[in-house]
């Protein structure tokens, strides 16, 4: 293929991978399926780092996610044939060298393309003690390898919205201060990045669809930075203001969505529906990106290991604290030792399984040797001695290494964003001075918030009623959620369908409202953020997932499910807003 000039029409780019793992034959769905000028993969998230870190460790001319060749094999040569570029950022820890095994694998299988990559991010010199230490770069390196012509772009860590944000900046020429059209392209990256997630993917009111196997989702990127969301034909699932409005909430952290390109403004943001399957993305207004660049890093944290003990029938407090008792003793010396009784037993259950309850003990420590499985042998050794009924989930197991994630921020001038081009030519990237700083929109509220359950903002608490006929219901009974993970920091966005459901929630769900609801987020910083073009609010919980998803903290350990557990939560609502056939659990 030979560099495309910029387009009068819009840019047709979609995705074909939301994480490392994700649906293997979605690369070869998505070239076949219909039309595309790009095609995007995200592979990266904060685990697939350490995950990525590792297999460094083994093999240093690893740290590449090795599925995105093998989808290659057969994807190669469709793209060349119907003129996709292909730009992924599963280069990982290692993206020359992902560059070099498509080069050799477009040689093996005989398809004629050219690669580049991008590269500058790896930062793990640098922090004492790191297995990973990656900036998050923008487009920027992506459009300069577009330009100057390559077919496949493979990326260490940028974000997940540069895979989009580039090749649109390729595609129509955007110059880097042309903010709001950036913006634009920056949010419908980040209702691509998650791939299905944007075409009924864990939606909140999945029932009413079709999602057992939804198609991969696409945008039409239009020169003024507007876009519609949809996906090829005939392909399962849905694409509604709904879907995209649940993707757009999250993993965002407040009404400004800070990038190293620019900085979107997702309270400007406006959806509405173009057709069946299809959401227009409009309004969006950007703003000077930061001057620094947020570094991930991970570490190794140390040793885990865990043991689950089933407890049945009656008793169960009882049961859990004689364990609790007879391993104190073991327990002595180890850095950490967690207990969680999950009341999974039901009163006269009509099954065993249903009259049980879960007792799981974690124990961490920098030793191995503590958290063996000489430890966890100590507990299997209960099994004829302790409460009746005794057995466990899995026999004893060794410790397994857990990480931690941590973030920091360094100057973008002191990164060396660099694109390599296809002729092996290295182009530095150039970090612009931002201009002076201009409020735009509506300012962006400041947020409201509460610090271990002492109210700084907000009024009222769970069971006040608004006036008129109520009725106890769960919150999900009218409003939707997603909830995920930012490094220790987990986010909850809640939206509603109507302007008077939205009337009421804004008024309703204050913070204090939200950790009367969820009692386990009281300990912690929670933070409101009002975004009313999409009738939703968005509450971020510091520190609830301790040291990130590798560390495995919480029962939820990325907190994909925390807004699903508040939408679950009863409280009163106007009868009239409610559907007539609301949720199971609703009550009269």
């Amino acid at each position: 293929m030979t560099p495309r000039p910029p387009a009068d029409r819009p840019l047709r780019i979609g995705n074909a991978s939301g994480f490392y793992g994700d649906r293997f034959d979605a690369l070869r769905e998505m070239l076949t399926g219909g039309p595309l000028d790009v095609l995007t993969g995200d592979y990266l998230a904060e685990l697939t780092m350490l995950i990525l870190g590792r297999d460094r460790l083994k093999n240093p001319d690893l740290g590449y996610a090795k599925t995105f060749l093998r989808q290659l094999e057969e994807g190669l040569a469709i793209a060349h044939e119907r003129g996709v570029r292909i730009v992924a950022n599963a280069g990982g820890l290692n993206p020359a060298g992902l560059a070099d095994a498509v080069r050799a694998l477009a040689a093996k299988v005989g398809v004629p393309v050219t690669v580049a990559h991008v590269e500058g991010d790896d930062l793990t010199p640098y922090e004492d003690g790191a297995l990973t230490a990656n900036a998050y770069l923008g487009g920027a390196g992506i459009t300069a390898c577009l330009r100057a012509g390559a077919d496949v772009v493979v990326t260490g860590r940028v974000t997940d919205a540069a895979l989009v944000s580039g090749p649109a900046a390729w595609w129509f020429d955007w110059a880097p201060d042309e903010h709001d059209r950036l913006a634009g392209a920056v949010v419908a990256g980040h209702v691509l990045e998650c791939g299905t997630q944007a075409t009924g993917g864990n939606y909140a009111f999945f029932t009413a669809h079709d999602v057992r196997r939804p198609g991969f989702p696409l945008a039409e990127i239009s020169a003024d930075g507007s876009a519609v969301i949809t996906k090829h034909p005939g392909t399962g699932g849905t694409v509604s203001v709904g879907t995209v409005t649940a993707q757009l909430l999250y993993e965002t952290q407040g009404v400004r969505y800070l990038g190293p390109d620019v900085t979107a403004r997702l309270d400007t943001v406006r959806l509405a529906e173009d057709g069946p399957d299809r959401v227009r993305v409009c309004g969006v207004l950007g703003e000077p990106p930061p001057s620094t660049l947020k570094v991930g890093v991970t570490r190794i944290g140390g040793w885990r290991n865990e043991v689950v003990f089933v407890l049945t029938g009656l008793d169960i407090e009882a049961k859990a604290a004689l364990v609790r008792t007879q391993l104190s003793d073991a327990l002595e010396g180890v850095a950490t030792a967690d207990w969680t009784l999950a009341r999974t037993d039901h009163e006269d259950a009509p099954t065993q399984e249903t009259a049980s309850a879960l007792l799981r003990l974690v124990v961490r420590d920098p030793s191995p040797d503590r958290v063996g499985r000489a430890l966890t042998s100590t507990a299997i050794e209960l099994a004829l001695g302790s409460y009746p009924g005794f057995h466990v989930t899995t026999p004893p197991g060794p410790a397994q290494p857990y990480g931690t994630f941590t973030s920091t921020l360094t100057p973008a001038a002191e990164v060396p964003h660099v694109a390599v081009l296809p002729n092996g030519t290295r182009l530095p990237m150039p970090v612009p001075a931002p201009p002076a700083f201009e409020e735009r929109g509506s300012g962006g509220a400041a947020p409201e918030g509460v610090r271990g359950g002492a109210p700084v903002s907000g009024r009222g608490g769970v069971g006040e009623s608004p006036a008129g006929p109520t009725t106890r219901a769960p919150l999900g009974a009218l409003a939707g959620a997603r909830s995920g993970d930012k490094g220790g920091d987990a986010n909850v966005g809640v939206w509603v369908e109507s302007d008077e459901a939205w009337d009421w929630l804004h008024d309703t769900l204050t913070v204090e409202v939200f950790q009367d609801l969820l009692p386990e987020t009281r300990p912690h910083a929670v933070r409101r953020h009002r975004l009313p073009n999409l009738r939703a609010l968005n509450f971020t919980i510091t520190g609830i997932l301790g040291a990130g998803v590798a560390s495995g903290h919480r029962f939820d350990p990325q907190a994909k499910a925390l807004g699903e557990w508040l939408r679950a939560r009863h409280l009163d609502i106007p009868t009239h807003l409610l559907p007539e056939t609301a949720p199971e659990g609703t009550g009269p």
